[in-house]
């Protein structure tokens, strides 16, 4: 999987991740930061991170992975650069810069990533003035969502003044495999690939007839929701990118989980429903919205805890519809859930861990022919992609970090990679009370990125407003039961009831008890024949006795 980014490679998609990171130097010592005390810093935690001193060594003809080795040729200040918005300094300068920069490739002859240090965000909405921001980059093939936030665990700390690792800087670096040698590894692993192909295959077959029972019993439906349709998003791309994103207040993400009260929905399902809401504003604008529900490629880690500090990617995926031909939010956050929900039950069937362990196995060479026939006979244009879109979901710290003594204000957006077919994707990070929810397109087939960031808002504030509405809706009134009618009693004979009332506290006569046990009995005897239809005998025993 590593290497099928690599393969991917070209001038219209480089395929890099990153962030936009904005920092306030409050916190900082004197209250500043320099160029300088961010390379020392950087300098002193590289130990940290397998990632930053690393570079790809290709096999010629691609016959074979590349491998990873330590660079004989490091140099730090290579991969830190510097530069400083124009004024004012505000949002809008800020997107520009960062998707330039996320637009140019990195240099695979070295280690591949790079850290854009820019100045001069004085009018930035939401930051004080003097705060300054991280633009990142590293290569796809270096890292995947998870492994990514331990490359920012590498060069932050959780106080300001931390003190730099104590531990002494035991890194060597490695020589540069020749061409033969090469080629003499990729020749042994041609030899014992088979092998592997042949024990993934296995391991496969368990998960394989968990799908076949599960169709069986229908844990899971097979739908038309999870074909793609064809939009203007998915047709070849160009180099240009934008950048764009809102944040949201994360206890407000979670609160509008309320629109389903009978379903388990999770802040995932919500993050999805908001942008299948936007996408539906975008497209109904553009006139231009599919009948059928767009889907979304949402990657799933499978990276186990032992596996925290490795290079590469432990990912599967699944596919998402996304609702965007469903206008109103409750039901559109409902058919997600359900969706999701049968999508992840198809998944574990077959297992995500198998299903990445099933692309170790491909031949490289295939591969990258593959690639290099996609991009070149422009199969985009033909052919549909599996999917609409990405949606990644990559959570954050949920505590204030620091970088060179400065306090993360906010990780403001996170970068992507695009590939022909695919000029949309999305990020959605969270950090300390925020969630952000941040995309990147090609500038061709979106040249209006504020437009969709604004579609992105009004959707989050849509739902959060049904949601309210909901919870504060005053209960159903309960409609009152109706009671079975009841018997009367029977009135009693006028001297009697005078009797009784003029002498209530002397003892009753014989007669007047005789009368009234009587008349109990009858009331009684009548209560309980009361659906009944009396008989004459029954009817004249109680007139009778109510002489």
């Amino acid at each position: 999987m590593d290497s099928s980014f690599v393969a991917m490679e070209s001038p219209n998609s480089p395929m890099h991740i990153g962030n936009l990171l904005i920092y306030n130097p409050a916190t900082a010592p004197g209250g500043f930061v320099r160029f300088k005390d961010i390379l020392d810093f950087f300098r002193s935690r590289l130990q940290l991170s397998k990632t930053m001193r690393q570079r790809l060594v290709r096999v010629p003809f691609d016959l074979d992975y590349p491998y990873w080795i330590e660079d004989p040729d490091f140099d730090l200040e290579y991969h830190l650069r510097h530069v400083a918005l124009p004024k004012p300094g505000d949002w809008r300068q800020l997107c520009i810069q960062t998707a330039r920069i996320h637009a140019r490739p990195l240099d695979l002859n070295r280690p591949p990533w790079e850290f854009t240090v820019v100045e001069g965000l004085d009018n930035v909405p939401g930051y004080p003035p003097g705060c300054f921001a991280f633009v990142t980059k590293v290569h796809h093939a270096a890292i995947d969502g998870m492994s990514g936030i331990d490359l920012m665990e590498a060069i932050h700390t959780l106080a300001p003044h931390a003190p730099p690792p104590n531990k002494p800087d035991e890194w060597k670096p490695e020589k540069i495999p020749g061409p033969m040698e090469l080629l003499g590894k990729s020749y042994i692993n041609g030899l014992i690939n088979p092998l592997k192909q042949a024990k993934v295959a296995a391991q496969a077959v368990p998960g394989v007839a968990n799908a076949i029972k599960g169709l069986i019993t229908s844990e899971f439906k097979v739908t038309s929701d999870y074909v793609p349709p064809r939009t203007r998003f998915n047709k070849s791309i160009s180099p240009h990118r934008v950048v764009e994103g809102q944040r949201f207040p994360l206890k407000d993400i979670k609160a509008i989980r309320a629109l389903a009260p009978d379903l388990k929905t999770k802040v995932n399902d919500v993050a999805l429903t908001i942008i299948g809401g936007a996408l539906h504003k975008y497209l109904t604008a553009k006139n231009d919205l599919p009948k059928a529900t767009m889907t979304a490629m949402a990657p799933i880690s499978v990276r186990s805890s032992d596996e925290k500090s490795d290079m590469g990617n432990q990912v599967s995926a699944m596919i998402a519809p996304l609702g965007t031909h469903i206008a109103d939010p409750a039901e559109r956050l409902a058919f997600v859930f359900g969706r999701t929900s049968n999508s992840k039950a198809m998944t574990n069937a077959i297992g995500a861990r198998t299903m990445t362990e099933v692309s170790k196995v491909n031949p490289l060479l295939y591969m990258a022919l593959g690639a290099q026939l996609f991009g070149r006979i422009s199969i985009a244009h033909k052919f549909a992609m599996p999917f609409n879109t990405v949606v990644t979901n990559v959570p954050g710290p949920p505590i204030p970090i620091y970088s060179a003594g400065a306090k993360l204000e906010s990780m403001a957006l996170s970068l992507i990679c695009l590939t022909d077919g695919l000029g949309l994707a999305h990020v959605v990070q969270s950090y300390c009370d925020e969630a952000y929810i941040s995309f990147t397109a090609c500038r061709d087939i979106m040249p209006d990125p504020e437009f969709y960031s604004q579609c992105l808002k009004e959707s989050f504030e849509e739902m959060l407003a049904a949601a309210k509405a909901l919870e504060n809706a005053p209960a159903p009134e309960k409609k009152p039961v109706a009671k079975k009618p009841v018997a009367k009693k029977p009135a009693a004979p006028k001297s009697v009831a005078k009797k009784t009332t003029n002498t209530r506290k002397a003892a009753p006569t014989k007669a007047a008890a005789k009368t009234t046990n009587a008349t109990k009995k009858a009331v009684a005897r009548k209560g309980s024949v009361a659906k009944r239809k009396p008989t004459k005998a029954s009817a004249s025993r109680i007139a009778e006795e109510s002489k």
